[in-house]
């Protein structure tokens, strides 16, 4: 699947304090933008570019301008065979002396046929580009996914952060009222102790809170390239989309056909059956061109001299006939290579079927968590509000307070967890079928 990269806002870690809400979409823009396993991905996408290129290079001549210089004394024909046979004048005459070569020229080779093993190799390192561009969607998707995870995790963090202060704000508003009834002589001491207390209980638990939308938003800073302390806000709600696709077996085909890793997968079965091929070309006969054309002289006056030119051109041919087996391992190895490319492929689309039918539930119990809590919430609130009104004339104890308090913190706090369990098994299940994990 192809995720859609589109420019990146300037942001300013130089100005935070002018930086706008971020919605839901552009914290997937920003983390696809800046993070680090894209920009890995592509660097590997680059590095097989260059691969493609080094193995593009067998198939090309190979020119090269070779240029020496040396001094020499060769004794060579002091040890031929024979010489002792020769008249000591003219033995005496052959004593070698030092001598200076100079030589350069143009050096030509080409191969000519290779039982097709460049063509061969330049097929598997064009496969091996089309999987780093499947790697490169792959970790679109991680770091899409990723990057919603975290905005919803701070989104409830900050919504929890709200609850736990409003039912804090109560549990002062009742404290108050139990001090002001003891005043009057209508409340017990002990009343006011139990307000007290409550409301001492309820700081740690706001600092937590506090202290959990801090770390959230830490994370979602670190997805969307930003100072991890950067005071980033967020634009945006749960949504709560009803799910339209329920059909199994249509859902495991679109996951399939569009999930990056099983393409991935499947070129990698590409390669690996390329590389049987490149095992088998191993070690075959092949015809190679070699030329060159240069000067050789002894005198540098001479290396412009056209008479001290020097070339050749040659076509080698070689046939093996026994390389130690070193072939039958490579096809070996290569056969194996591709029956557990095949194996890995089917396991993980095995994976894949597992992991929908997972986010699948997971999607249906929240969605069931939601419904079963929303009716909770209200029928919380309203024994909370009753409560408060008996308290007022009498018939309500400080404890029915505390306990309607917590009923009411507890009702809000499961349906706002339901809320983004929905939200994340929803992106979450997206992603299994290879589609956006957000909308």
């Amino acid at each position: 699947m192809k995720l859609l990269l589109l420019t990146p806002f300037i942001f300013g870690a130089l100005c935070p304090a002018q930086q706008s809400p971020v919605t839901l979409e552009e914290a997937v823009r920003l983390a696809l933008a800046r993070h680090e396993d894209i920009g890995k991905a592509r660097a590997a996408a680059d590095a097989l570019k260059g691969k493609i290129r080094e193995v593009k290079a067998q198939a090309y001549p190979d020119v090269q301008i070779v240029s020496n210089a040396m001094r020499l004394r060769d004794p060579s024909l002091l040890n031929a065979s024979g010489l002792d046979k020769f008249p000591e004048e003219l033995r005496s005459a052959l004593v070698p002396s030092p001598v200076n070569l100079f030589d350069y020229s143009i050096t030509v080779k080409q191969p000519l046929f290779t039982q097709g093993k460049i063509g061969t190799a330049l097929r598997l390192a064009s496969i091996e580009s089309e999987g780093a561009l499947s790697e490169i969607d792959r970790a679109q998707q991680d770091v899409a996914l990723a990057a919603v995870k975290a905005f919803y995790d701070l989104l409830w963090a900050e919504r929890y952060r709200s609850l736990v202060a409003e039912t804090q704000n109560q549990r002062k508003a009742h404290a108050a009222m139990a001090r002001t009834r003891f005043q009057n002589g209508v409340a017990t001491e002990v009343d006011v102790l139990r307000s007290d207390v409550a409301v001492a209980n309820g700081v740690p638990e706001l600092l937590r809170a506090g202290n959990a939308v801090k770390q959230a938003r830490a994370v979602l800073n670190y997805y969307i390239g930003r100072p991890l302390d950067a005071p980033t806000e967020l634009a945006g709600d749960f949504q709560e989309r009803a799910w339209e696709q329920t059909d199994m077996a249509d859902l495991e085909r679109n996951a399939l056909r569009s999930r990056p890793e099983i393409e991935r997968l499947r070129i990698a079965e590409r390669s690996a059956e390329t590389q049987l091929q490149l095992a088998k070309a191993e070690n075959r006969m092949r015809l190679d061109f070699s030329g060159s054309y240069g000067m050789s002289a002894r005198l540098p006056k001479n290396l412009v001299n056209e008479e001290f030119n020097r070339w050749t051109a040659g076509v080698n041919f070689t046939f093996p006939l026994f390389d130690g087996f070193k072939r039958d391992g490579l096809t070996m190895q290569a056969v194996a290579a591709q029956r557990s490319a095949r194996l890995d492929r089917e396991k993980f689309e095995s994976q894949v079927r597992l992991s929908i039918r997972q986010a699948f539930d997971e999607l249906k119990a929240a969605s069931e968590t939601i419904g079963a809590t929303k009716t909770n919430v209200g029928q919380a609130e309203r024994v909370l509000t009753m409560m408060q009104d008996n308290y007022k004339y009498g018939a309500a104890t400080t404890l029915d307070i505390l306990d309607s308090q917590a009923a009411v913190s507890v009702a809000r706090t499961d349906l706002l967890r339901g809320l983004h369990d929905y939200c994340v098994a929803r992106a979450n299940l997206r992603w299994a079928v290879g589609q956006t994990p957000w909308e």
